[in-house]
């Protein structure tokens, strides 16, 4: 059965904007809801054709009023935030992660014209460490890195997911988990990561890294909520690059550390506003993770249409990243962020770029 009433959750954020745009345009869906408590960016609005924007937070109970007054059939989450480029309140976002996903899927099982929800969630809900598999499948066990972390959201939100499966078979439920996306216009972690001029790596690892083109990303959210296409996905693309290729292919230099040093890098980064790594980033870098697309592909029926190397590639030339070259400038830039780190200080805010 199609879909006629859509409300698509998290449209201030990109991925979500550009969503309610494309699904706005698209003339099978009778109406399309966009809600947040941020609107989309001004240059989306202008383009979100005949889909309508609601000021509404999914962690009040009144998210149900909003699905049962516009008789919503499918709900695509697309609010949860996985890892924040920059810093933030943690308690916030885990409060949207978690509590709004509880009161959406309250909102959801308890409508009984809801037959339809994609869930946006992450392939960080695997971990990542020594002993982790070199490919996740779907059926995977799920293991967050740390115990607070946004990982960790994501894991307790899938797990309300299962629940309300369970009390309602009838819904169609299409759970995406999403490897880490990149993209000219993402500001995501690896994507404030690989700008910098010189690049923080673990003395003695190579990590392998997946990526996710956004246009990817929104194709498959697209899809999910065209189609009926109930189960857990992997969503990744071909390939993988090295953490050293990657910062190559960046034009960035690499500065490897000691592992024990990392955390306290990273603390200098987040204290400078520059990136914000949290645990379950720190230890991708380190580790790596790469995911199994086979059912993306097969059952899902979408193929990727960039590589992880060429959504890399793309992301390089649309941030217009050269080659740093001031050997000087690097060597003092590196050497201030290894005595800030060694001191537990924060480098200064204006960091080169």
């Amino acid at each position: 059965m199609p879909s006629n009433v859509v409300l698509v959750t998290g449209v201030g954020g990109e991925l979500g904007g550009k969503l309610l745009a494309r699904l706005g345009n698209n003339p099978e869906f009778e109406r399309v809801i966009g809600v947040d408590t941020t609107p989309p960016a001004k240059a989306v609005l202008h383009r979100i054709g005949n889909a309508e924007f609601v000021r509404a937070d999914i962690r009040n109970p009144l998210i149900a009023k909003v699905i049962s007054t516009a008789k919503v059939d499918t709900v695509v989450h697309a609010s949860t935030t996985c890892h924040p480029a920059g810093p933030g309140r943690r308690a916030l976002i885990k409060e949207v992660n978690v509590i709004g996903t509880m009161r959406l899927l309250a909102a959801c099982q308890r409508s009984p014209r809801v037959r339809k929800l994609v869930v946006k969630s992450t392939a960080a809900v695997y971990g990542a460490g020594s002993r982790s598999p070199a490919v996740f499948t779907e059926d995977s066990e799920l293991i967050p890195t740390s115990s607070s972390g946004y990982a960790k959201d994501a894991v307790e939100m899938e797990g309300y997911v299962r629940g309300m499966s369970r009390r309602r078979p009838d819904i169609t439920v299409s759970l995406l988990r999403f490897t880490n996306l990149i993209g000219p216009e993402m500001d995501t972690v690896l994507a404030r990561y690989f700008a910098l001029p010189v690049v923080p790596t673990v003395l003695g690892y190579d990590a392998r890294i997946q990526l996710l083109h956004s246009a990817d990303a929104l194709a498959v959210l697209e899809q999910a909520t065209r189609d009926d296409l109930p189960g857990v996905f992997n969503v990744g693309a071909d390939g993988v690059l090295t953490l050293s290729q990657a910062v190559r292919r960046a034009g960035r230099v690499e500065l490897p550390v000691p592992r024990g040093v990392v955390p306290s890098v990273g603390k200098v980064l987040r204290g400078a506003r520059v990136v914000d790594f949290s645990a379950d980033q720190l230890r991708l870098l380190n580790f790596g993770r790469v995911v199994d697309n086979t059912k993306l592909k097969e059952s899902f029926g979408y193929i990727p249409r960039w590589t992880t190397r060429e959504a890399f590639d793309d992301y390089v030339q649309g941030r217009g990243l050269r080659p740093v070259l001031d050997g000087e400038r690097l060597a003092g830039l590196a050497s201030k962020v290894m005595a800030a780190a060694a001191s537990g200080q924060a480098v200064p805010r204006r960091v080169p770029r």
